[in-house]
């Protein structure tokens, strides 16, 4: 069974997302029923929400809402990564309020689309350094033009356990193989970091990629990190941009053929349980 580490529920009563009107194929409701239906079918047996770059004055909200898709009888959601803005003043307030929260594992600032220069403000990475000792993780979403961006943050804060999203965001269909390559193999130096197996199928080209297209990109990764430093995550919704969860995970069955079952066993499940204590 799967722990899905990367589930985004979309639901445009309850929250707002700015964003949503720049990607008209996901500008819509994202139930979690919806979700729930197909991710049993698949074989997901619990999942950790993703935050979904809600308007900043929402923030809050949204953890408040992924706290009552937990609450429900039965629910896959056991945990939530929750949005964040280290580069404001008012973010030690705001981790202190989320601190007693058990369902807030970690926290993400979404950095692809932002100016390279914001992980580089010095309050930015100031706040990011009080995740030191409180078991938070915090989740990376760069483009592979900023992963030495990435490796920068996980020097400054060696003692924060970093999630890289995405296989790093791969330009799959462009088959832009380096300097992707050796940046992954260079932020995986670093022990505090760990690689999401997740959302690549967005990025390869949605008509005519199949499992082996895939190949290249995720066993790289795995490759570069080790068995115990990688996570599964379907990126739902955005993977229906490349052919859905059900496909993404064929694909991933498919691509862990041949690896041995304690393998397949950390990638999908085991080390997402202990790494945020599911």
């Amino acid at each position: 069974m799967i722990v899905d580490t990367h589930l985004h529920v979309i639901d445009r009563e309850a929250l707002d997302y700015p964003w949503l009107a720049g990607v008209e194929p996901l500008n819509r409701n994202w139930t979690y029923d919806e979700y729930e239906r197909d991710a049993r079918r698949a074989g997901i047996a619990s999942t950790i929400h993703m935050e979904v770059d809600v308007a900043p004055e929402r923030i809050e909200d949204e953890t408040t809402y992924v706290g009552s898709l937990a609450d429900r009888a039965d629910s896959l959601v056991v945990a939530a990564i929750a949005s964040c803005r280290p580069e404001t003043d008012g973010f030690a307030a705001y981790l202190d309020r989320q601190r007693p929260n058990g369902l807030v594992k970690g926290f993400r600032r979404v950095l692809h689309v932002m100016p390279d220069e914001l992980s580089e403000q010095p309050l930015f990475r100031e706040n990011l350094q009080r995740l030191g000792g409180t078991g938070l993780t915090f989740d990376l979403c760069v483009l592979p033009r900023q992963l030495d961006k990435a490796i920068a943050l996980a020097d400054l804060a060696p003692d924060v356990t970093f999630i890289l999203d995405h296989c790093g965001v791969p330009d799959i269909a462009g088959d832009a193989r380096q300097p992707w390559r050796d940046d992954i193999a260079e932020i995986a130096r670093r022990p505090n970091v760990v690689a999401k197996i997740s959302g690549v199928v967005a990025y390869a080209d949605p008509e005519t990629w199949i499992a082996e297209t895939l190949r290249p990109w995720v066993e790289h990764t795995v490759e570069s990190f080790g068995w115990d430093r990688v996570v599964w995550g379907s990126d739902w919704p955005v993977c229906t941009l490349g052919g859905g969860l059900a496909a993404w995970v064929a694909a991933t069955h498919a691509l862990l053929d041949g690896t041995s079952e304690d393998e397949r066993h950390r990638l999908l499940s085991a080390n997402a349980r202990r790494l945020w204590n599911l």
